[in-house]
């Protein structure tokens, strides 16, 4: 059986010790804080402490996705240590950044047809992007194939769910996922949405919850409606967040006590700046494992 990389991109908000852990091999997104650009590299160049505080103060943030010949580039290093890839993308129904990957790799298989390249869209953003690619980094511990993890994560990726609020609708104003006139009302009257990840990659609005003190249960419920097993849930839980660690911490807490069969702790992240970017601080996300996801 030949060596091979389990590959992801920077939006999957794995800390980088998490990433080594599991022997992830991963590519950096960029994106502009007031018109500089920087590496989406896990809060090196710039803490996440830093690029928060950043954008509380008012400051302008944009992305940009991993273009085609980034990808060659990484996929090339791998292929010429002759390593086969299995990489997976941030979500189509987010980025264009699997599209980039798909076409880098049909030029890098003329170029190394002896190696094998898969390219996986995941449907998933953030830790739960992370919670996808752990359990596929366990699996190849397991001495599963490339072949077999390709495979799983095409079978599976639509039992990974994604929940979460907002305690801040201004970057989801900004970004045009919520309208002003409904991000001022949601502002004055303390709206919380919550929001999940469809079967589609997207982001959808699910319910308007006044306040955070009903939002952290109410996702907390969503978890024991969806997870599979229910209570008796027993594998991994990931929670992401930007610059709200307190309210992250809380849910995490909630979680542990409703679901004492976890695998392990709820691991806690942050959000990285490509995501954030457009969520803004105050985000909190919880991923786990759960029945399929609908539209």
């Amino acid at each position: 059986m030949s060596e091979f990389v389990l590959s992801c991109c920077s939006t999957a908000d794995l800390s980088a010790k998490k990433l080594e852990e599991l022997n992830i091999s991963y590519i950096y997104s960029t994106f502009r804080l007031n018109n500089v650009t920087y590496p989406d590299d896990l809060g090196k160049t710039i803490s996440y402490k830093e690029f928060y505080k950043a954008m509380e103060d008012g400051a302008e943030t944009s992305t940009s996705q991993i273009n085609q010949d980034e990808f060659k580039d990484y996929f090339r290093e791998i292929l010429a240590s002759g390593k086969d890839i299995l990489h997976l993308s941030l979500s189509t129904g987010l980025s264009g950044t699997y599209n980039s990957a798909r076409l880098a790799a049909e030029e890098m298989r003329k170029e190394f047809p002896e190696r094998k390249l898969y390219i996986v869209d995941s449907l998933a953003a953030s830790s739960g992007y992370g919670l996808l690619m752990a359990k596929l980094a366990e699996l190849k511990a397991e001495g599963k194939s490339i072949e077999e993890l390709r495979d799983f994560a095409e079978d599976n990726k639509l039992n990974l769910h994604h929940w979460f609020f907002t305690t801040d609708l201004t970057y989801f104003v900004r970004g045009g996922r919520v309208s002003k006139a409904s991000g001022f009302i949601g502002g004055v009257l303390g709206i919380c949405p919550l929001l999940n990840v469809n079967d589609e990659g997207k982001l959808i609005a699910r319910e308007k919850i006044r306040g955070k003190k009903r939002v952290i249960p109410r996702i907390v419920e969503m978890m024991k409606e969806h997870a599979q097993g229910g209570l008796d849930y027993c594998d991994r839980c990931f929670i992401s967040n930007s610059a709200c660690f307190e309210d992250a911490r809380m849910v995490a807490d909630l979680i542990e006590e409703a679901f004492p069969k976890l695998k392990g702790k709820v691991e806690i992240f942050d959000i990285g700046t490509t995501i954030g970017s457009h969520s803004g601080p105050g985000t909190v996300a919880v991923f786990f494992w759960g029945d399929e996801r609908v539209r």
